[in-house]
C-alpha cells in the first residue's frame, strides 16, 4: 500500500484492514478520485444502467437457464426491478454521508434490496442479510455482486440516515401512565376519543400550527413522493390537482403487551396503581380498542390516506399514531402533516366514514371548496324538527308529518339549495293530484321542501345522501380499505415487530413503494428476458 494512502488512514483513524475490505473492485464506479484524494460519499457514476449490465453480467454467470428455471412470478419481480431507477437516490442522500470513513454502499442499492425484501416477505434484516449471502438471485437482484453483499448492521446503517432525527422514536418515553379508551357497549362500535379535545379545537390548532409529528419521517416522504408517487401521477394513476382522498385509521398490532419499568418504589409500599413516571419502551405506542376483533391491543394507529379515484387503491399519505387515538382527531393529523410534505395536491373531496361525523369536517370542507362524503353517525343526532313540521331522516332526506320521505327533485346550486317535492302526487288522469289522506298543502304538485345547505351543511348535501351520486361517489371510500388490507395481509406488515418508530416507518414507506410499483404497468413482452437470451 502506497505510504500516502497508509498515513491517510491513520489520521482518519481506520484500520487498515478496513480499508481494504471497503474497496470492491466489481463496482469501482461508487468512488472516484479528484485531486489525488477520495471522496467517499456514494457516487454512482453509471446510473441506472450499470445496475442493469450488473444484473445480466451476473445472471449469465451463475443463472445461465434463468428463462427456464425460474418461476413466472420471479421473473415479474425481476422485470419490476429491471426497470425501477432508484439512481436519484445517491444524489438525495448526499447530506448524509460523511467525506471521512470506508466508501459505504450505494443507497441505491440498499433500498432496492430492502424493497426486495417485502416482495420477497422476509420480515426480518437479519434474515435478509443471511439470504443475500445464501441466495445468488437476492443478491444480483439488489445490485450487489455474489459474495460481496452487506450485513445486517450496514442495513441498519442504511435505515439510521433515512430517519432525520437522533431519537428512533418521537416521544419522550419518560411519562407518567396513559388512560385506555373504555370498551364501547356495542359489538364493532369504534371506542370513545381518550383526547380531552374536541375536533374543532384540533383544527384550529393545526390551521395556526401543523403537526411536526412526522418530520422525522421527511426523508423518506421525499424519497416516497419523487420516485414513486410522481411516477404514478406521470402515469395517470393519480391526479394530484384534482384529489379525492379517502381516509380510514386500521390497528398495527406491534406486541402482545405494553412494556414498561417503574421509576419509583411505589410497588414496594404496595401501592400497584401509583401515577408516577414509567420508562416505556415503546413510547409512541398504546393500548387501543380494534373494533373489528372486539379487543384491545397493544400498537399503532395507522392512519393512510389514499386516492380513491385511483384504480389500483394507491396510497398517498401515512401517518402512525398511538393505538388509543380516534379517527376523527387521526385524520386531521394525517391531513395538515400532508399538507406540508405535499402542498401541491388540490384536495377536491374526502371520502370519510362515521367516525368523522362532525360539523368541524363539513365547515372546514365548505370554506375551502371540498365536497365532503362522509356518513352520518347517529349518535351525533339531527335537529327533531326541521322548518316546523318536517323532520330529517337518517340519509338527509325530509319525512312529511305524515311519514313520508319526499322526493328530490334537483339542486339549484346557484341558489345553494336542494329541492324535494311530495312523493304522493299521482298523475292519473292527467293533471297531478294529491293521494295522501291528509295534504300538508293545497298545491297541485303537492309540498315543496327547500333544504338549504349553508343551514346544515352536515345534514344537507349536494348531492343528498339519498342520491345515485352520492352512494356512487361514497363507495370509492373503501380504496382506504383494501389499501390497508394490500399493506397489513399482502406485504405483512404487522411481521415486523420493531420497537421503534423510526424502523415501523422505514417498513410502511417500503411498502407503499412496492404498492406503487405493483401498480405500473410493465412493457408487453419481458425487457430483461429479452437482453438474457441475447447475451446467451
Amino acid at each position: 500500500m502506497p505510504k500516502a494512502l497508509d498515513k491517510s488512514i491513520e489520521k482518519c483513524g481506520a484500520s487498515r484492514p478496513l480499508f481494504n475490505k471497503a474497496i470492491r473492485p466489481a463496482q469501482p464506479e461508487h468512488t472516484f478520485g479528484m485531486g489525488g484524494a477520495f471522496l467517499l460519499k456514494p457516487v454512482n457514476s453509471g446510473g441506472h444502467a450499470a445496475y442493469q449490465n450488473r444484473v445480466l453480467d451476473q445472471l449469465r454467470k451463475y443463472y445461465p437457464d434463468a428463462d427456464t428455471s425460474l418461476d413466472s412470478a420471479t421473473w415479474e419481480i425481476m422485470e419490476l426491478f429491471w426497470n425501477l431507477d432508484l439512481s436519484p437516490v445517491d444524489q438525495l442522500m448526499q447530506d448524509q454521508y460523511s467525506v471521512f470513513g470506508p466508501p459505504p454502499r450505494l443507497p441505491s442499492d440498499m433500498l432496492r434490496s430492502y424493497l426486495l425484501s417485502m416482495k420477497f416477505k422476509i420480515p426480518s434484516l437479519t434474515s435478509w442479510a443471511s439470504s443475500l449471502k445464501q441466495n445468488f438471485l437476492y443478491a444480483i437482484l439488489s445490485g450487489f455482486s455474489v459474495g460481496d453483499t452487506p450485513g445486517v448492521g450496514t442495513f441498519y446503517d442504511f435505515i439510521r440516515r433515512l430517519w432525520l432525527s437522533e431519537d428512533n422514536n418521537l416521544s419522550d418515553p419518560v411519562h407518567p401512565p396513559k388512560a385506555k379508551p373504555k370498551k364501547p357497549s356495542k359489538k364493532g362500535q369504534k371506542a370513545d376519543p381518550v383526547e380531552k379535545v374536541t375536533v374543532y379545537d384540533l383544527l384550529d390548532r393545526f390551521e395556526l400550527e401543523p403537526p411536526q409529528d412526522f418530520a422525522p419521517a421527511g426523508r423518506l416522504f421525499e424519497i416516497f413522493r419523487s420516485l414513486f408517487l410522481d411516477k404514478s401521477v406521470a402515469e395517470g394513476l393519480i391526479d394530484l390537482e384534482n384529489l379525492a382522498l379517502s381516509g380510514d385509521g386500521t390497528p398495527v398490532y406491534t406486541g402482545a403487551r405494553e412494556r414498561k419499568t417503574r421509576t419509583c418504589d411505589c410497588l414496594e409500599k404496595g401501592i400497584r396503581d401509583c401515577e408516577c413516571d414509567r420508562i416505556y419502551h415503546q413510547p409512541d405506542c398504546n393500548i387501543g380498542w380494534d373494533s373489528h376483533r372486539d379487543r384491545y391491543y397493544f400498537g399503532y394507529d395507522l392512519y393512510m390516506l389514499t386516492a380513491s379515484d385511483s384504480e389500483n387503491d394507491l396510497p398517498v399519505f401515512p401517518l402512525l399514531g398511538p393505538a388509543s387515538r380516534h379517527d376523527s382527531h387521526g385524520f386531521l393529523y394525517n391531513y395538515f402533516s400532508m399538507l406540508q410534505f405535499l402542498p401541491q395536491a388540490h384536495v377536491s373531496k374526502l371520502l370519510l366514514d362515521s367516525a368523522h361525523d362532525a360539523m368541524a369536517y363539513y365547515e372546514y370542507c365548505r370554506d375551502h371548496g371540498i365536497q365532503p362524503f362522509i356518513d352520518l353517525n347517529d349518535k351525533c343526532g339531527r335537529p327533531p324538527v326541521y322548518k316546523d313540521d318536517f323532520t330529517i331522516g337518517n340519509d338527509g332526506v325530509p319525512i312529511c308529518k305524515e311519514g313520508f320521505r319526499m322526493r328530490r327533485d334537483g339542486t339549484e346550486s346557484s341558489k345553494g339549495r336542494t329541492k324535494f317535492k311530495c312523493p304522493r302526487i299521482s298523475f292519473a288522469g292527467g293533471s297531478p293530484a294529491c293521494t295522501c289522506e291528509h295534504p300538508c298543502s293545497d298545491a297541485a304538485y303537492g309540498r315543496t321542501v327547500h333544504l338549504v345547505l349553508k343551514d346544515n351543511p352536515r345534514l344537507f348535501n349536494d348531492p343528498p345522501r339519498s342520491s345515485k351520486e352520492w352512494k356512487q361517489e361514497y363507495s370509492a371510500r373503501t380504496s382506504s380499505e383494501r389499501c390497508n388490507k394490500r399493506e397489513k395481509i399482502d406485504y405483512k406488515l404487522e411481521d415486523g415487530r420493531h420497537r421503534s418508530s423510526k424502523m415501523w416507518y422505514c417498513r410502511l414507506f417500503a411498502i407503499m413503494m412496492c404498492q406503487h410499483l405493483d401498480a405500473w404497468a410493465l412493457p408487453k413482452s419481458s425487457t430483461l428476458k429479452d437482453f438474457f437470451r441475447q447475451a446467451a
